[in-house]
């Protein structure tokens, strides 16, 4: 009888431990090292992740692309930054081919997509004067992907938290022009309300001086709120008029980021954890 509650009690005790552990892992996700288990964090929008074959073709063009380009502005995101090369490429050649600009967003990517790019060599050798980023729209509304991956609101904000935290220590002499993701659907959807309240809790990483958030969804919108066609004609990706207004209306922000900067640059470096 003793020994069996002897060996109930070590058993406990080592259980508490173990248990001990793995909450603090859960707790802090380190900013460099090895990938996070999924037994760490329940959060996939912070955990980096891969996709399919031609998808890792994209990145591989990527690679060769900042390798044998000189980059002083660099775009990061999913499709609706992928399209400044088709629907966009008039508005592009005209403000951000001649600042040597580079495009490295992917259609269909989440943050964990990005993340992992970012952990596999997107960003090697780069030094780019800002970065353009914005990400996160595809980690909202309802499972739709053949993984059937989808965040909360909570997780998606952590997942902008940790691309963020991925430039800022890669890219320590960059500063990062974070924009808000844009408005999608008709006014009433529920992914309008999720990106309100990402964007509402991402703006609280700017520091203004490393780190400058800016929202400028508000310039797709009609007065009721809705998405004009010819503006985004799905509305969720800008037509060449969408990629004007998105351009006109960075363009004050982004020439005073680009300036030169007395004194030298320096700023915060943006911390997060993963839910609990």
């Amino acid at each position: 009888m003793v020994n069996s509650f002897f060996y109930r009690s070590v058993a406990a005790f080592f259980g508490l431990l173990l248990f001990g552990s793995v909450n603090h892992a859960q707790t802090q996700l380190p900013a460099s090292g090895p990938v996070p288990s999924l037994t760490q964090t329940k959060n996939s929008a912070i955990i980096p992740r891969s996709r399919d074959d031609q998808w890792l073709k994209r990145h591989q063009e990527f690679l060769g692309e900042i390798k044998t380009n000189r980059i002083n502005l660099l775009f990061l995101g999913d499709s609706i930054t992928d399209f400044w090369r088709s629907r966009g490429s008039n508005v592009w050649n005209e403000y951000y081919a001649p600042r040597h600009a580079a495009n490295l967003g992917i259609n269909g990517d989440r943050t964990q997509n990005l993340l992992w790019r970012l952990q596999n060599g997107e960003l090697d050798g780069l030094h780019p004067k800002v970065v353009i980023l914005m990400i996160g729209t595809n980690n909202t509304g309802k499972e739709r992907n053949k993984d059937k991956i989808r965040n909360t609101t909570s997780e998606t904000i952590e997942g902008v938290h940790a691309v963020v935290h991925a430039v800022q220590t890669r890219l320590p002499d960059s500063r990062i022009l974070l924009l808000g993701i844009f408005p999608r659907g008709e006014p009433g959807n529920p992914q309008r309300q999720q990106i309100q309240e990402i964007n509402q809790a991402i703006a609280s990483l700017a520091d203004g001086r490393r780190i400058v958030f800016l929202d400028i969804g508000g310039k797709f919108l009609s007065p009721d709120g809705r998405i004009a066609k010819d503006i985004m004609s799905d509305l969720l990706h800008p037509t060449e008029k969408g990629y004007r207004i998105w351009a006109e209306a960075m363009e004050p922000t982004l020439s005073a980021m680009l300036a030169p900067q007395k004194p030298p640059l320096h700023g915060r470096i943006v911390a997060y954890q993963t839910a609990r």
